[in-house]
């Protein structure tokens, strides 16, 4: 039958970018891991207390070492803004998390290619400049303080326990010392596996979406959308249409990238691409999640604000990257149907698999089923309570 073929093409092709992005997934997860291991979330919040250059570029770092969950990211610029950070510094480490994070650029170079890792790299700080100056331009003090009335009813959103839980390597010491302890493998045990369940709803669905856009969708709807054909104006659509497709695919954090592959071959203009990317934020579900947070006027403002500064960070990576012969000629993202071949995309997926499948035995030992169960959504400070508690500090006798 007809549409059995043609779900089956769609599968297909969903696995064979899942088969070839599988080993790169666990490395970035491991990596961010291990950074989010030695960087304890009580020492962010009174670092971000007001948004000098210095202060919004320590948040953007701090962000980079952060969650890759949109929806987790969401949650803890809330929680960060609730205990004292400025905004802007909130919104900096925000997009960060999301844009500026190890997995995504492993990602972005494995399936895309390596121009769009380091365009992901540059055009992020782009961003947050921006939405740093238009903060202090636009954003009037009765709608902050506004916004700050809502956020401490503390209304719940999504991902709310897993953005309360610091589990971070709770020993004394300077970080090597840290890093290196006996209770660090635990702790990037416990990380390892609280983000793969934040955000693996959003890559299956960003994988099931892409094969099927990439099956059913004919190549003459994107010609005709991304202006294929007409060099310069394709460059001036692709960054304001990008956003305009993120935010109806409802796919966020690393799920997005897939999509962006599909896109890409399809006839986006590089910038576009960036673009789309970026719009992780501004998606129809966190919208929803700003309205709750922050009220209706700062959830507008907030979009507002995120559209056009992708926007714009989508033109000047298109134009830099363009004029520095830094934009691929070719459209050869991964996007394919192919069989499970015996090569070095298998032995990673082998290699790596066996290191998750570790992690994770030392997650269950090491008492982390019932974060699982918390990450969802509960009262903060439950939730960092009971993280201390699987993650334990020198002394506790715990492996």
């Amino acid at each position: 039958m007809r549409w059995l073929r043609a779900l089956g093409h769609a599968l297909a092709i969903s696995g064979s970018m899942t088969w070839e992005i599988l080993w790169a997934l666990i490395l970035g997860f491991g990596l961010s891991a291990v950074v989010q291991a030695v960087v304890r979330r009580s020492s962010i919040t009174r670092l971000l207390g007001d948004d000098r250059p210095k202060t919004l570029a320590l948040a953007s770092g701090l962000g980079a070492a952060s969650s890759s969950c949109s929806y987790a990211a969401v949650a803890l610029a809330r929680s960060l803004f609730r205990k004292g950070a400025s905004f802007s510094a909130a919104m900096a480490f925000e997009i960060a998390s999301t844009n500026l994070v190890i997995e995504l650029g492993i990602i972005l170079a494995l399936l895309i290619g390596w121009q769009f890792t380091l365009a992901e790299f540059v055009g992020g700080p782009i961003m947050i400049i921006l939405v740093a100056l238009l903060f202090r331009l636009f954003l009037r003090k009765r709608l902050l303080e506004t916004a700050r009335a809502q956020a401490e009813k503390g209304l719940a959103g999504t991902m709310e326990g897993h953005a309360a839980m610091d589990m971070s390597i709770q020993d004394n010491g300077n970080l090597w010392h840290r890093l290196f302890s006996r209770r660090a493998i635990t702790s990037i045990s416990h990380i390892f596996v609280m983000e793969w369940a934040a955000v693996i709803r959003d890559i299956v669905i960003g994988l099931l979406i892409a094969g099927s856009v990439a099956a059913w969708v004919p190549n003459s709807f994107w010609r005709h959308l991304f202006f294929v054909g007409h060099p310069v104006l394709s460059k001036i659509w692709g960054p304001l249409i990008g956003p305009a497709v993120g935010l109806l695919s409802f796919v966020c954090s690393i799920g997005n990238v897939p999509l962006a592959g599909v896109l890409w071959n399809s006839g986006i203009s590089f910038g576009g691409v960036v673009a789309f990317i970026f719009a992780d934020l501004i998606i129809l579900p966190i919208l929803a999640i700003y309205r709750k947070y922050y009220g209706t006027r700062m959830m507008l403002f907030i979009f507002g604000t995120f559209y056009v500064t992708m926007a714009i960070a989508g033109y000047i990576v298109e134009f830099v990257f363009g004029g520095l012969g830094l934009v691929p000629v070719g459209r050869h993202a991964k996007v394919m149907e192919t069989s499970v071949q015996w090569n070095y995309t298998t032995v990673l997926n082998i290699v790596f698999l066996t290191l998750a499948a570790g992690l994770i035995y030392r997650f269950v030992r090491t008492g982390g089923i019932p974060m699982l169960r918390m990450m969802g959504g509960i009262a903060p400070d439950d939730a960092s309570e009971l993280s201390k508690s699987r993650v334990p500090s020198r002394g506790n006798g715990s492996p």
